[in-house]
């Protein structure tokens, strides 16, 4: 998409002045760009639709430009003397912030609800966290980008409440599982759809969680040392525990939670002569040891397991079994 199709904000004066345009038909102008603290601002918009907004923000965090779309309930207005609550959609190493309402029905699925549905771009590699980067920190931090930058800017530009679920798809169901622990009491649930929800499971000899997440990096980065985001796994255990949905499960307690996945055996919605999945085997491993964590320790949870490879049919189902349990608190 060509740089000149959007609204220039920001960075020069005279950009500021543009952003003084009508977003819904008939809604107030803009004085100037929603920005956050540390500076992370809104340099663009566009509206794609009634209610599809898509923003690009320029991330002190990132050091770079990102995208997020926004679906908006039916009545939003820049003006508004209310607020709405948040449904975050987090995809996995292969998408963007345009893969969600481009693979599943999630803006008819929301058409009558009042809810801002929240899809930020998160990356291929990003791992839903602020990378280690040797030991030195530093960008890229996707964690800040989304749970303070974005976050900010959504509640002080776009009307966004205090009340928040998310939900994610493969390595979005690992960061969806992981900011809600990590960030207790900012997300009233979470769901995962085949996401690893045990980042340190191992067998040896055999193909396991810390495989898979080679594998990922190497073809989702190519060049990138899987390492840096979280250091070694045996070396930076701690930093690993401290991003593993696993070792959380506590930090979720009065969190509804919703956690799927397939066994990697074809199952009803795979085109006919479909090749069973190791990954997904794997990552079916890693749930059922997450829920059955959760049984033990008495925290509540939904969660669905069925034959099935790692695709969208599958997923765009698990979305619609999993919003009454995203919407429950926020509705």
């Amino acid at each position: 998409m060509r740089r000149a199709a959007w609204l220039g904000v920001g960075a020069a004066t005279v950009l500021v002045s543009a952003l003084a345009v009508t977003i819904a038909p008939g809604g107030p102008a803009r004085a100037q760009a929603p920005a956050a603290d540390d500076g992370a601002h809104v340099v663009g918009e566009r509206r794609l639709g009634a209610r599809m907004l898509d923003l690009t923000i320029s991330s002190p965090a990132l050091d770079h430009e990102q995208r997020v779309r926004l679906l908006l309930p039916a009545g939003w207005k820049r003006d508004a003397d209310r607020t709405w609550p948040t449904l975050w959609l987090l995809h996995g190493a292969f998408g963007d912030h345009a893969t969600w309402t481009a693979e599943t029905e999630i803006e008819k699925l929301t058409e009558k609800l009042g809810v801002i549905v929240v899809m930020p771009d998160g990356g291929a590699c990003a791992s839903y966290s602020d990378w280690w980067n040797g030991g030195t920190g530093g960008r890229p931090r996707w964690e800040t980008f989304h749970l303070t930058e974005l976050l900010q800017i959504l509640e002080r530009g776009y009307r966004a409440g205090g009340e928040r679920s998310v939900a994610g798809v493969a390595g979005g169901g690992f960061g969806a599982l992981s900011y809600a622990a990590r960030h207790r009491g900012l997300f009233r649930a979470a769901a995962s759809f085949s996401g690893t929800a045990h980042i340190l499971h191992e067998i040896p000899g055999a193909l396991d969680a810390l495989d898979l997440r080679q594998l990922t990096m190497a073809v989702a980065c190519p060049g990138v040392d899987w390492r840096v985001v979280w250091g070694h796994p045996h070396a930076q255990r701690p930093i690993w525990r401290q991003h593993n949905p696993y070792d959380l499960v506590t930090q979720l307690t009065g969190v509804r939670l919703y956690v799927s996945a397939g066994t990697g055996e074809p199952g009803p919605l795979d085109p006919p002569r479909t090749a069973p999945s190791a990954s997904e085997r794997v990552v079916h491993q890693t749930n059922a040891m997450y829920v059955e964590k959760l049984r033990k320790l008495a925290v509540p949870a939904a969660s669905h397991f069925y034959d099935g490879t790692p695709a969208w049919p599958y997923w765009r189902r698990e979305l619609s079994a999993a919003l009454p349990v995203l919407l429950a608190d926020l509705l």
